[in-house]
C-alpha cells in the first residue's frame, strides 16, 4: 500500500552572516513536524534553502570586494552547519541561484506574460533596498521605510507588472470559505481587512537598475523581482518547469508553508495569486508563526542582543535546545528568550522530570534486582490510574501535533512523565523492597515505570532526536516493533525481564547562578564587539546628536495611557488609528506599527504616550500625542509599556 504524503516547507532563507537562534526557531519546529510525519508512516518531502537574489546582496558583495554568488555560496555553507548542528532532516535544500530553478522562473515569468497577467509599464516610487519593498509617499514613517526604518530611494523605471489585483476576490473568498487555511486565525482577520478588502495594486515584479537576479529572458535588460523568483521555489524544487515533474505530481499541493509573521502577506496573497494565475492548487496551509524575542526585541546582530545557536547546541546540548524552544513557545506567538529561561527548563523539565525518571528507574532495577527484573509480577491499586494517563497522553499528542501545537503536545508528554514520577512514590519501591513477600509486587512497579518510559521516548522522538536512544540504552530497550509509533498506544510491549545498564545522567544539573554570571557577561562582549563593528559613519553621528538639559527634558509630558481600540488605517500598510485613554480623557493616536502590531494585540496594552506634543492631521483626521516605542538598527519595534496591570492610565513618567 502506497505511503501517504506530506509536504512541508520553510521559508527559503535570505542570505546573511548573521545567523541566531531566531533563525533557528521555524526551521527546527518544521522539522519537528517533518518527524512526527516520518514517525507516522507517511512519505515525506521537507524543503528547505535560501533566497539569493536582490540589490542587497548585490552591495554587500561589492562593499566586501567579491562577487553575489561567492558571498551566497559561504553564507549558505554556514545555514547548512547550522542545520547539521540542529540535526534539521530536510529532504531538499533549494538555492536561488540553481541552475534548475533559474531555468524554471524563467518559464513561470513567460507564461504569466503570454497569458496577459504580466504587462510592461513604468514604475514611479520609493523603494527600500534591504526590504526589498516598494512604497508610497503617505506609507512612510518620517519618511523612511516604514518596515525597517532605513532610508529609501526615488526609483523610476520601466517594469513589468503582474496584476494582483485580478485575484483579489478569489483570494478572499478562499479564505473566507476556509478558516483554517491561513494560521493562527489573526493572520487571516489581518490579510482580508488590512490589505485584500482595502484593495490590492498590480505588482512590480522586475527591475532594471541592478544585476543580480533571473534575467527576464525575452527582455534581457529586466531581472525577475525577487518575491516572484523567492516564492516559486515551492514548486520549482519540485521540478515543476523541468523535464522530469515527478516530485511536483506526488508532493503538490504542499500540505503546510510554515513562515514568519512578518512574511505571511506574501505567502498567503502573491503566492496564491501567482498559482491561480498558473491554474495551480493551493497550499493546503499556511501557519505564519510568530518571533522569539529578547525583552520584547526582535533579535538583532547589530544591537548585540542576540543568542548564538552554535553556542547554546555546544554548551547545553541539542535536545536542550530544541526542547526549550518549542516548550517555552506557544507556536504562532511571539515568545520571549532569556538564559534563565533556558536554564529554569533544562533543570525543572528536562534534569529533574525526565532525567531523575529514567537515572532513580535504572538505579533501583539495578540494586533491587542486579539490573534485570524478574518475570514474576504482581499488581498494584495503583496500575490502572497510570495506564489510563498513558493511554489517553498518546491520543492526545497525536490531536495536538496535528494542529502544530507543539507545547502544548510536550506539555502533555510531561503529564505522563510527572504521572509516572508520581506511581513511584505512590508505589514506594524504597519500602517495598524491605519485605520479601513484595518482591513480586516491587517488580511490577518497576516494570511500570520503565513501560512508561518506552512510551515517552517514543513520543518525544520528532522533539528531541538524541535522547530517545540513551534512555534505550539505559532501559534495555531494542530499537524495533516497541519502539515504532503506534507501539505508543499498546500498554506492556516491553519485555518483562527488563535488563538495564544505568548511564551518566542524560540531563545533568546546571548552576543557575555560575551559569548566567557567565552568560551575562558573554552577552556584554557580544554588545561590545556590536558597537565596535558599526560603520564610522553611524558613529560620527551618534557623536553629533545635541544634547538636551534636565529642563528641555521636562518639557515632553509623558503618561501612562490604555489602549481601549485599535484599527488598521484603510490605504495604508502601516498605520493603526489608536483610541488611548489617558486618565478620564480618551485620545484617538495613529501609529506606523502595524508591521510589528495587529489591532487585537494593541487593545489592553498600557503605553507611554507624549501627551503634549502639537497635533499632526493625518489620513484626513487629527493624531493627539505619540506612542513610543523602541527601535533597534534592524528597523524592528518594541512598544514601551507600563510592566505591572495595576498602573493606571493617565499616570505620569517621568
Amino acid at each position: 500500500m502506497e505511503k501517504e504524503k506530506f509536504y512541508i516547507t520553510t521559508p527559503i532563507y535570505y542570505p546573511s552572516d548573521k545567523l541566531h537562534i531566531g533563525h533557528s526557531y521555524c526551521t527546527v519546529a518544521t522539522d519537528t513536524m517533518a518527524r512526527y510525519k516520518r514517525l507516522r508512516g507517511y512519505d515525506v518531502m521537507f524543503l528547505t534553502g535560501s533566497d539569493e537574489h536582490g540589490q542587497k546582496i548585490e552591495r554587500i558583495a561589492k562593499a566586501q570586494n567579491t562577487t553575489p554568488k561567492a558571498y551566497t555560496d559561504k553564507v549558505v555553507a554556514t545555514f547548512k552547519d547550522l542545520w547539521g548542528k540542529l540535526d534539521i532532516s530536510y529532504d531538499k535544500f533549494i538555492r536561488t541561484t540553481d541552475d534548475y530553478h533559474v531555468k524554471a522562473v524563467q518559464k513561470i515569468f513567460k507564461k504569466l506574460y503570454d497569458q496577459g497577467d504580466i504587462y510592461k509599464s513604468e514604475y514611479e516610487g520609493l523603494y527600500c533596498t534591504p526590504c526589498e519593498t516598494f512604497f508610497t509617499e503617505h506609507q512612510l514613517v518620517d519618511g523612511k521605510c516604514p518596515d525597517c526604518g532605513r532610508e529609501v530611494e526615488k526609483v523610476k523605471e520601466e517594469s513589468y507588472f503582474f496584476k494582483l489585483s485580478k485575484y483579489q476576490d478569489r483570494i478572499i473568498k478562499h479564505m473566507e470559505e476556509n478558516p483554517e487555511w491561513l494560521e493562527p486565525s489573526t493572520r487571516q482577520k489581518e490579510m482580508i481587512n488590512n490589505f485584500l478588502k482595502p484593495g490590492l495594486e498590480d505588482l512590480a515584479v522586475s527591475r532594471t537598475s541592478f544585476t543580480w537576479g533571473i534575467p527576464v529572458e525575452f527582455d534581457p535588460g529586466h531581472i525577475v523581482y525577487v518575491w516572484i523568483d523567492a516564492l516559486s521555489n515551492y514548486i520549482t524544487a519540485l521540478g515543476y518547469g523541468s523535464e522530469d515533474d515527478s516530485l511536483f505530481k506526488k508532493f503538490w499541493p504542499a500540505d503546510v508553508h510554515v513562515v514568519g509573521k512578518e512574511i505571511v502577506r506574501f505567502h498567503s496573497i502573491i503566492w496564491p495569486a501567482m498559482l491561480m494565475a498558473l491554474d495551480l492548487p493551493l497550499p493546503k496551509k499556511i501557519f505564519g508563526h510568530g518571533w522569539l524575542v529578547i525583552n520584547g526585541n526582535k533579535m538583532s546582530k547589530s544591537v548585540g542582543n542576540v543568542v548564538d545557536p552554535f553556542v547554546l547546541v555546544n554548551k547545553y546540548g541539542l535536545d536542550a535546545i530544541r526542547y526549550f524552544l518549542l516548550r517555552e513557545i506557544a507556536f504562532g506567538q511571539d515568545g520571549n528568550f532569556s538564559n534563565e529561561a533556558l536554564i529554569q527548563r533544562i533543570n525543572s523539565d528536562l534534569a529533574n522530570d525526565l532525567g531523575n525518571l529514567v537515572s532513580r528507574t535504572a538505579g533501583m532495577i539495578e540494586k533491587y534486582f542486579g539490573g534485570k527484573l524478574p518475570s514474576q509480577q504482581k499488581e498494584t491499586e495503583f496500575d490502572a490510574d497510570l495506564i489510563r494517563v498513558a493511554k489517553e497522553t498518546a491520543n492526545n499528542v497525536e490531536e495536538k501535533m496535528e494542529k502544530m501545537l507543539f507545547s502544548d503536545a510536550l506539555e502533555e508528554i510531561w503529564t505522563l512523565i510527572r504521572r509516572t514520577n508520581k506511581y513511584i512514590d505512590e508505589t514506594q519501591p524504597w519500602i517495598l523492597i524491605k519485605d520479601e513477600d513484595k518482591k513480586d509486587v516491587l517488580a511490577n512497579a518497576l516494570y511500570n515505570v520503565a513501560e512508561s518510559i518506552r512510551i515517552v521516548s517514543i513520543m518525544i522522538q520528532p522533539f528531541m532526536p538524541k535522547t530517545p536512544a540513551l534512555i534505550w540504552e539505559q532501559i534495555g530497550i531494542k530499537e524495533g516493533e516497541i519502539t515504532k509509533w503506534d507501539s505508543i498506544k499498546e500498554w506492556g510491549l516491553l519485555g518483562r525481564e527488563v535488563a538495564v545498564s544505568k548511564g551518566e545522567a542524560i540531563f545533568p544539573r546546571i548552576d543557575m547562578k555560575k551559569e548566567l554570571a557567565e552568560l551575562e557577561e558573554a552577552m556584554k562582549v557580544a554588545q561590545a564587539q556590536a558597537v565596535a563593528n558599526q560603520p564610522k559613519k553611524e558613529e560620527k553621528e551618534e557623536e553629533a546628536v545635541e544634547e538636551i538639559t534636565i529642563d528641555d527634558f521636562l518639557k515632553v509630558q509623558l503618561k501612562v495611557g490604555e489602549v481601549i481600540s485599535s484599527e488598521k488605517v484603510k490605504k495604508s500598510k502601516k498605520l493603526l488609528r489608536n483610541v488611548v485613554k489617558i486618565g478620564d480623557e480618551e485620545r484617538v493616536i495613529f501609529s506606523g506599527i502595524s508591521e510589528h502590531y495587529s489591532p487585537e494585540e494593541m487593545v489592553g496594552k498600557r503605553v507611554i504616550v507624549v501627551t503634549n506634543l502639537k497635533p499632526r492631521k493625518m489620513m484626513g483626521e487629527y493624531s493627539y500625542g505619540m506612542i513610543l516605542a523602541g527601535e533597534d538598527s534592524d528597523g524592528n519595534l518594541s512598544l514601551a509599556t507600563v510592566d505591572k496591570a495595576d498602573f493606571e492610565s493617565g499616570s505620569e513618567v517621568g
